[in-house]
């Protein structure tokens, strides 16, 4: 584990922004930092393993989590599963040291700062972080992937745009670049966030 005191970055931004990429590589290159484990009702795949990948939990455990308040954030996703934060996959790793990286859409981090607001440990452990990125480059990028059709790309941009107008709720902004300039962002947010956790 790190000497450093324990934070939790909170990464948003569109479809397409790099906000994945870098919070893979925050873990892969930064000594201490993990993935926070979220919980879901869907069944594991081939290969995922409970409490690695996510903690898989039947939709009854699901509900008894959320009337008992364990969740930090969760949503419906597709209408089908069901997807969340418990509040222990967050708060146990970072009691043993462990700082932790979370990508998630601007709702959920909506309930992390209410969350937050009622939780003055939390508040100090977490940043929030938010990649902007100009409408043309992302449109490129979406291209690039080739994963959606034209229709589909134009359904992502707006809800993009909609994400892009809770950017200024975020701690930090990220003007999304390259992978090596967004990366070096990303770091200087982090010594910004040690030092917060460590006050106090």
């Amino acid at each position: 584990m790190s000497t450093e005191p324990p934070v939790l970055l909170i990464i948003a931004g569109p479809a397409g922004s790099g906000k994945s990429t870098l919070s893979h590589r925050l873990v892969e290159e930064v000594p201490g930092f993990g993935r926070v484990v979220t919980a879901t009702t869907r069944a594991p795949r081939d290969g995922e393993i409970d409490g690695v990948h996510y903690h898989f939990l039947t939709p009854e455990q699901f509900d008894e989590k959320v009337a008992a308040g364990e969740f930090l954030e969760w949503a419906w996703v597709h209408g089908k599963k069901r997807y969340g934060t418990l509040l222990s996959s967050v708060m146990e790793p970072m009691a043993q040291g462990q700082s932790l990286v979370l990508t998630i859409d601007v709702q959920g981090v909506d309930s992390f700062r209410r969350a937050a607001a009622a939780n003055p440990l939390l508040a100090r452990r977490m940043t929030t972080a938010f990649i902007v990125v100009d409408h043309d480059r992302l449109l490129a990028r979406m291209r690039g992937r080739a994963q959606d059709n034209e229709e589909e790309m134009a359904g992502r941009m707006k809800t993009a745009e909609r994400e892009l107008r809770e950017a200024h709720k975020f701690d930090y902004l990220i003007e999304s670049r390259t992978r090596e300039e967004d990366f070096a962002a990303l770091l200087k947010i982090l010594a910004a966030a040690r030092a917060k956790s460590a006050q106090g």
